[in-house]
């Protein structure tokens, strides 16, 4: 049988020998890209060529890219496990042609790898075409021996391919095989026929060739690109288990050496069909896990986050019904990594965090979902008792499963489902949008710009920066807005550099008028560069001229910390590993924050090489460097860039010899030198998965260190010690304090078992029940507890109420025997006794 990473290293040798370069698989997580939560096609890296508003330097590709879908209009997660070929994560074969070949050649090759390569039958396999497609049907009469008869005509909903509303777009041609009528799943469907996009599992599509060859205009009607490209698309899974004869993809041998893992871990066989959803389930959710983690990715409860914590909350809910009650999806990921490693070396290089990060998570989950369950089951037994009519769980209790117990709501579907019951969706919806509601109220009010009030004094061009090469320039005003605080200005060009990609906007000043104007910060909006001043008088509206002048002081900080920022990342990903991520930041003139995915708590240790790391690179003095290139370029040569970010086709790459390039915009040192010094302050956690590192530089950590120094100073002439004694010193210290402190314990323990001895020869009756009341000033409260602990377990039975001043302050502690509890409240006497006396208890 030929194995699955044969199959696919021959696509990839069959089109390089076609003139293809090969590229890798773009990551899971879409740079540059904020449409989309995973990449789920293999055309997304290539969507800026499509558009024409990025090259490359070859004209023919192809990869075997990762996707996952799961969401929006491609969610396949509700069919996965259930039926043989849907996953939430697979691999899709592609090659390309950005203004090259065209139908003749994607026609031919499709049919040359399928039927010369790999042997496919050719009576087996069909090809529908666009119902206008004539060219496409001539290339397949012509340049292939497929079946004229095979060769059939769809309308837009299955050959013809569009990339959103307006835009590129083409018709397609499909290439199906029929797998023999055993392979219908649709039998019992009164009228079924099998056929070509009839909906059965007999013929299925195993490639998608698409001819871009139009664009959609906002009215609706076509016009020719003036280039045209192929995209083509072919599931790997799918054609592994056409290849291999396999009836199911989760029969490739990929997925059997998962499987085979899930069952050493469970305990539990393959063989027994109860098992099969629940085993399928587990295979593909954690191949979907392991390879996001290692993109980079991290459960959470927003985004791609939330996508990923609901992948796993199926998967571990699925472990149950397997008898797997504790963490285990973790244990999975060796058996994944030794099928698929060898292809992604990455998987190899973040095994150990993808166990890591999917063990934390599972324990998390653990932690509620047998409570959640438990609800569940209440609700759906309620349900059962209401009788017939009633199958509907309330979107209340839907919510409640959510919000309490952490349960997606697709799971407390997949439950209900099992006991046939369904979900009243549109009431959990209202819950969720009056939860949001609440907390939109709940959060700050924030002047937002489209609330000020502009005036065009000047027509023409705005916000043009020029930052990067001056501090201080004289230009005009075109734009004037204020609100009740501010006034809003915005110049022709200006040196201030407005807040964005975590950096504070500058400050300064602006002469106009013989007036002097001090700008209190910088905002980006839209396209403008708003520049924020204090409300004073009256603002000089006939001045020609405005003279604008950054705080260089300012400035300068603010450029040392955002340098310092990058080789901050630069030095956490070499010590703690690649899969280390930004996931914001702050730079100011005073301090830096840097928010990064990792797991754990950094220990003291790798912090002080972190810092170590950075202080290095600012001691070799390297000159950074900036440059402008085309996007893609600069990441493909390396460049770091934000997961979330927007990027033009052209972006400004920041480099520090050979240790950080990254995509910013932001203002930076021209050496690294000028940092002078950095000190990490702080370390923390923000989120599941994210810390915070805080960090000074420059005369802030100098005097940081100052400070440092004049506190060790102290404390060695306190202690009369050296600087190297000191701790030695300050332990024994601790030491003998804790001695002394235990010592001090034991004799107001003796104290007040010496005083209770004497206090039970006081017990006296009332109504049948024995009792002590007694003042003991000077005890402490645990002297007061220890003293009614023993008095209680003496007594046998009764009741015990002692009270002390002590320091100025009245105490009291009751203690009732567990016979008289049912009887005698604690609390309520102690209430009685505090309102009588002012005193506590």
């Amino acid at each position: 049988m030929k194995a699955a990473n044969q199959i696919r290293s021959e696509f990839l040798d069959f089109f390089k020998e076609k003139g293809h370069t090969i590229v890798p698989s773009a990551s899971l997580i879409p740079h540059n890209d904020p449409t989309l939560i995973f990449t789920n096609a293999g055309m997304n890296q290539f969507k800026d060529v499509f558009l024409e508003t990025g090259t490359r330097s070859y004209k023919r590709a192809a990869d075997s890219q990762k996707c996952i879908r799961v969401s929006g209009k491609h969610n396949d997660l509700e069919e996965v496990g259930r039926d043989t070929y849907h996953h939430t994560f697979f691999e899709m074969l592609g090659n390309w042609s950005f203004g090259d070949y065209y139908k003749k050649e994607a026609i031919t090759w499709a049919w040359e790898l399928l039927t010369e390569r790999w042997k496919l039958p050719k009576d087996k396999l069909y090809a529908t075409i666009y119902k206008t497609d004539d060219e496409a049907e001539t290339f397949w009469k012509t340049c292939t021996d497929i079946n004229p008869d095979h060769i059939m005509r769809f309308a837009e909903k299955d050959n013809f391919w569009e990339m959103g509303e307006t835009g590129p777009c083409g018709p397609c041609s499909e290439i199906h095989i029929d797998l023999g009528p055993e392979r219908c799943d649709k039998k019992h469907i009164p009228g079924h026929v099998c056929a070509v996009n009839a909906g059965c599992a007999r013929y299925i599509e195993l490639w998608n060739l698409v001819f871009i060859q139009f664009n959609r205009k906002s009215d609706g009607s076509l016009e020719d690109l003036p280039s045209k490209h192929v995209d083509t698309g072919m599931g790997f899974e799918r054609i592994c288990s056409v290849i291999q004869a396999q009836k199911s993809n989760y029969d490739i041998d990929l997925f059997k050496a998962i499987i085979q893992t899930i069952e050493k871990v469970t305990g539990q066989s393959y063989g027994k069909p109860e098992n099969q959803v629940p085993m399928r389930v587990i295979a593909d959710h954690v191949r979907a896990l392991t390879f996001a983690i290692a993109d980079g990715a991290l459960p959470s409860n927003e985004g791609r986050g939330y996508v990923l914590r609901r992948i796993l909350r199926r998967g571990a809910r699925f472990g149950r019904t397997l008898g797997m009650n504790e963490p285990f999806l973790h244990r999975i990921v060796p058996g994944l990594v030794a099928a698929m490693g060898d292809a992604y070396p990455e998987l190899k290089e973040q095994q150990q965090h993808c166990e890591l990060v999917i063990k934390a998570e599972e324990e998390g989950f653990n932690r509620t979902l047998d409570k959640g369950i438990e609800l569940f089951e209440n609700i759906a037994a309620g349900l059962a008792g209401a009788g017939t009519k009633q199958k509907v769980i309330s979107g209340s209790d839907a919510f409640k499963l959510y919000d309490t117990y952490g349960f997606p709501l697709d799971l407390t579907q997949l439950m209900a489902e099992e006991r046939g019951l369904t979900v009243d969706l549109e009431g959990f919806n209202r819950e969720m949008e009056g939860q949001k509601t609440k907390a939109r109220q709940s959060g700050k009010f924030v002047m937002s710009e489209d609330q000020v009030k502009w005036e065009t004094l000047k027509e023409g061009l705005h916000s043009a920066f020029k930052g990067y090469e001056t501090l201080r320039l004289q230009t005009g005003i075109t734009l004037f807005g204020e609100d009740q605080e501010y006034w809003h200005l915005v110049f022709n060009e200006t040196p201030f550099y407005g807040e964005s990609g975590g950096q504070v906007g500058d400050r300064g000043k602006v002469v106009a008028g013989g007036l002097e104007l001090q700008v209190a910060d910088t905002v980006k909006a839209n396209d403008r560069i708003i520049h924020l001043i204090k409300k004073s008088g009256q603002f000089p509206r006939k001045a020609e001229r405005f003279e604008l002048i950054v705080d260089e002081k300012c400035r300068c900080n603010t450029a040392c910390n955002h340098s310092a920022t990058h080789l901050l990342q630069a030095a956490l990903r070499k010590v703690l590993g690649e899969h280390l991520h930004q996931s914001g930041s702050l730079v100011t003139p005073e301090r830096l924050r840097f928010d990064f995915t990792h797991f754990e708590k950094i220990s003291d240790q790798d912090l002080q090489k972190v810092e170590g790391l950075v202080n290095e690179a600012i001691a070799l003095a390297i000159p950074v460097c900036t440059e402008v290139k085309n996007y893609h370029d600069a990441v493909t040569q390396g460049a770091t860039a934000l997961f979330d970010e927007k990027y033009g086709d052209k972006v400004r790459v920041v480099t520090m010899g050979a240790i950080s390039q990254e995509l910013c915009g932001g203002t930076h040192v021209t050496n690294t030198a000028q940092i002078r010094l950095f000190r990490i302050i702080s370390e923390s956690s923000v989120a599941t998965g994210i810390r915070r590192i805080e960090a000074l530089t420059g005369d802030a950590a100098l005097e940081m260190y100052n400070q440092e120094r004049s506190t060790l100073i102290e404390l060695c002439q306190i202690l009369k010690a050296d600087s190297i004694q000191v701790i030695s010193k300050l332990n024994n210290m601790v030491e003998e304090h804790n001695k002394l402190q235990k010592e001090i314990a034991k004799a107001n323990q003796d104290q007040a078992s010496g005083r209770t001895q004497e206090l039970l020869t006081r017990v006296k009756p009332v109504g049948g029940v024995q009792y002590i009341t007694a003042r003991v000033d000077g005890f402490s409260m645990e002297q007061l507890r220890e003293a009614v602990d023993h008095l209680r377990d003496t007594m046998g039975s009764g009741v015990a109420a002692l009270g002390a001043v002590s320091d100025g302050k009245v105490a009291f502690v009751v203690g009732v025997t567990k016979d008289l509890t049912t009887k005698i409240q604690a609390g309520s006497l102690i209430k009685a006794i505090a309102a009588e006396t002012g005193g506590s208890g």
